[in-house]
């Protein structure tokens, strides 16, 4: 079965492109409980080095959940960073290197309205234009983009930030000053190929994310 292209194209000029190109029905987690996920750390070793990322599941209980279960599974592990914008965000979470997207579990409610604002050294998730598009792609603000991802009223939902880093920020800067491209994508459920802008030219892997004891 063949998307529409038009609705394809449509998608890759969104603001934040996401993985999750279908808009499909929210799934509602179980909430976890704070104590139990209350000063998180996960680690995300790169090609480029560690990430240490705490979560914020007083704030984002829905997204650390969601974010937990792929890292968990090892889901994230040999992934990419396939989106770098200097100045702006760097973003992984969905294609392997070669440019195939990784089919997702089902996308999650927007908890961008929750005190949390994308401030530079946060953690956020990516998604299309449907605000209940999450899936497992993510972004670090390299910037305060306050103005531009941050919630401003039901028209205007923003992004969800979940957490911030508390160590290797110097190799997300690493990872931000990368040269950059195109690069070409498929979508094997909808046996689709296209291009994409801001492309690492070399790979920039997460080799594993786990939880930080």
């Amino acid at each position: 079965m063949k998307l529409d292209r038009k609705k394809i194209i449509s998608i890759f000029v969104l603001f934040l492109f996401s993985g999750s190109i279908i808009s499909m029905a929210a799934s509602i987690f179980m909430k976890p409980k704070p104590e139990e996920t209350e000063g998180t750390i996960v680690v995300l070793e790169t090609s480029l080095g560690d990430i240490e990322v705490e979560l914020d599941a007083e704030k984002a209980p829905v997204t650390v959940e969601n974010f937990l279960a792929y890292v968990n599974t090892g889901w994230y592990d040999g992934l990419c960073f396939h989106r770098v914008m200097y100045g702006f965000v760097v973003q992984g979470g969905g294609f392997e290197p070669d440019g195939t997207y990784k089919n997702t579990m089902e996308p999650i409610i927007l908890e961008s309205n929750n005190g949390l604002t994308n401030l530079n050294g946060t953690i956020a998730m990516a998604r299309t234009s449907e605000p209940n598009s999450a899936t497992s792609q993510f972004y670090i603000n390299i910037a305060n983009n306050t103005r531009m991802l941050d919630y401003i009223n039901e028209d205007n939902p923003g992004y969800a930030v979940f957490g911030k880093i508390v160590s290797g920020m110097d190799v997300v800067m690493d990872i931000a000053r990368v040269e950059t491209g195109l690069h070409e994508v498929y979508y094997e459920d909808f046996d689709y190929t296209g291009t994409v802008e801001d492309w690492p030219v070399d790979d920039i892997l997460i080799i594993r994310a786990y939880l930080k004891e």
